[in-house]
């Protein structure tokens, strides 16, 4: 009898985390996670952005900014956290330099504009 073991049709295998996952796949989930992380953010955002009263919560010179100024500094911010877990998906699946340095040129801008809101209406 020989010591040798036949392979045959069971082979062993090695265990690959993302087998068979496409990166399409680990963006989505990325992505769905980011968008349970902002989901508190998003709803407080458009909470301020539609009931008018709101404003009165936050005394000083958002109390005396424009209705419209208001509800538009609400309004970009919730846009831009609705944005934030495509961003964070599309980011993941295609990984590369040029994806995440665009996506980073976007956050930046959305970072920005949201300080120049935020010294126009709240300081």
């Amino acid at each position: 009898m020989s010591t040798k073991s036949k392979q045959g049709p069971h082979r062993e295998e090695t265990l690959d985390i993302g087998a068979g996952v496409g990166r399409g796949a680990w963006g989505a989930f990325a992505g769905l996670i980011v968008a349970v992380l902002i989901a508190y953010p998003l709803s407080a955002c458009i909470a301020f952005a539609t009931h008018p009263a709101t404003q009165k919560l936050f005394g000083g010179r958002l109390e005396s900014a424009s209705q419209f100024g208001f509800q538009a500094f609400w309004w970009i911010l919730a846009l831009g956290c609705l944005a934030l877990p495509f961003l964070v998906g599309f980011g993941i699946a295609k990984l590369s330099k040029r994806t995440l340095g665009v996506i980073g040129g976007i956050v930046g801008i959305f970072l920005i504009l949201v300080i120049v809101f935020g010294q126009v209406f709240a300081f």
